[in-house]
């Protein structure tokens, strides 16, 4: 009995010392991308693009989320001092009454950016999904991402696996207290990060059909970029010229026929 004790002891200090080793591993890679993340506005380079990671405006029990108001801020920041032109918020839309990308839309107008500036990404259900859909779907291999800095570290480590040249602009944290259980989520979000990169190679669960940011989209009932951004309204079909009426001969009546002889 003492020795299956032993042997199941020595198993779990195993598995303990494992799990260690793979959060240890996944935070040292991770926190590497840590260079390319910026605190002050005017270290930040010019990217014409700042991707904006999407997060609920209110806590599950109603409150203000710090995290959603400290990117809009940060965005806005980007936008105001020349670092950035445009700005796509991306985030989850799992539902009608869920939109994270329309909730930081209307923040970032109420903010003074103008609508023009802004598009949005309705299929950022992970950071993955928005890192990579910005190159994919909006055709951009490089911007600045904008979220907290613990955020900002895996977001580019995706980018740069993607072979996109992303940098990060840090919005302000919440208190210790307030972010605590998001700290520790990011703890295994960041190895649920590495083995969906080397282990499982996943890449978005949507793409779509291309967006140029700058010019007007296509207006399209697509979810996955949204209706109420500048759009292009389809062009009527062409009308074919109405063709001239050709007049057929008229056969001479009998009366006619009979004057004439």
């Amino acid at each position: 009995m003492k020795k299956f004790a032993k042997i199941l002891l020595a198993c779990l200090l195993s598995l303990l010392a494992l799990i260690a080793s793979v959060l240890a591993y996944s935070e040292w890679i991770v926190s590497d991308a840590r260079h390319y993340t910026f605190d002050k506005v005017s270290d930040v380079p010019y990217n014409r693009v700042a991707v904006v990671l999407g997060t609920s405006k209110y806590l599950s029990g109603g409150g203000p989320n710090h995290y959603f108001k400290y990117r809009i801020k940060a965005a806005a920041e980007l936008y105001n001092n020349a670092k950035v032109d445009y700005i796509l918020v991306s985030g989850d839309n799992a539902t009608l009454q869920y939109n994270e990308p329309r909730q930081m839309r209307r923040a970032l107008i109420k903010a003074g950016i103008p609508a023009s500036a802004i598009y949005m990404d309705f299929a950022g259900f992970r950071t993955l999904d928005s890192v990579v859909r910005a190159k994919e779907v909006f055709g951009q291999d490089r911007f600045t991402v904008v979220s907290q800095g613990f955020h900002n570290e895996r977001a580019i480590f995706i980018a740069r696996h993607f072979g996109i040249d992303a940098v990060g602009f840090n919005a302000d944290d919440p208190s210790a207290y307030q972010g605590i259980r998001t700290r520790i989520r990011e703890v295994f979000a960041r190895v649920m990060g590495l083995v969906d990169l080397y282990v499982l190679d996943k890449g978005p669960k949507f793409l779509g059909e291309p967006v140029h940011i700058g010019l007007p989209i296509p207006c399209l009932s697509l979810s996955t970029i949204g209706t109420q951004q500048p759009c292009i309204k389809p062009p009527k079909p062409a009308e074919e010229p109405a063709k001239p009426a050709i007049e057929l001969p008229v056969a001479p009546s009998a009366a006619s026929a009979s004057v004439a002889s």
